[in-house]
């Protein structure tokens, strides 16, 4: 991590776990506390599926993940219940949206970079959060998760930027590693606290903007 904001030009940000709230793994976490696995196991098998399907990265449908899901934990849940399990937990931050349009207007381009399906669009239908950012990269339409490094220079490349020049927004340790190792920079979301002091350390945002509305639960 670094304390001046002078090389970067765009911050990339996750959806599930930092624009939103975690509905993926908070969805089969609960599902999973109704079945012989338990939580934690449930979760890990229906994490790493959603992966080996070919689900995420837009190369199978919906409905093989789920059948690979209930071959492997025995859960007999529908389709329709278990996408909702996960979806209606998905509930969009007010306050992080504040943080993307303060930085948007100090001239930063935003992009969502987000490991997510067919899912997202779904939400942003409903939400329209997607026009907050100038560009949305979804595992789900590259063709390509965060768990393969190529990823994050490819987006770069995308939008005609050194990787030096980037900024990564995310909750999940590992790709905040992968996205440091060719070039990022990177912000490793922790919670709302920890989250404003790395602005204030990157020199992102000063201060006295977190006062009043950027810190504000309510609506503005």
């Amino acid at each position: 991590m670094g304390n001046t904001n002078q090389l970067i030009q765009v911050i990339f940000m996750e959806f599930g776990g930092v624009l939103a709230e975690e509905g993926f793994k908070n969805g089969l976490m609960a599902m999973g506390a109704g079945t012989s696995l338990g939580s934690q196991k449930f979760f890990e098998i229906a994490q790493d599926s959603i992966y080996q399907s070919g689900y995420l990265v837009g190369k199978a449908h919906e409905s093989d993940y789920w059948n690979a899901v209930r071959e492997q934990t025995g859960i007999t849940m529908s389709d329709i219940d278990m996408r909702m399990e996960i979806l209606k937990r998905f509930t969009i931050r007010p306050w992080m949206l504040r943080v993307v349009e303060a930085l948007a207007n100090k001239g930063y381009f935003m992009a969502l970079l987000s490991d997510q399906t067919n899912w997202l669009d779904e939400l942003d239908a409903a939400s329209h959060f997607c026009g907050r950012f100038d560009a949305v990269f979804n595992s789900y339409h590259q063709g390509k998760s965060k768990r393969d490094v190529s990823l994050f220079v490819d987006v770069a490349r995308v939008l005609g930027v050194p990787t030096e020049t980037c900024l990564l927004i995310d909750d999940n340790p590992d790709n905040v590693v992968r996205a440091s190792s060719v070039g990022y920079k990177t912000i490793l979301f922790e919670g709302r606290d920890l989250f404003y002091k790395e602005l204030l350390e990157f020199n992102l945002l000063a201060e006295e903007e977190f006062s009043g509305k950027i810190s504000d639960d309510k609506p503005q």
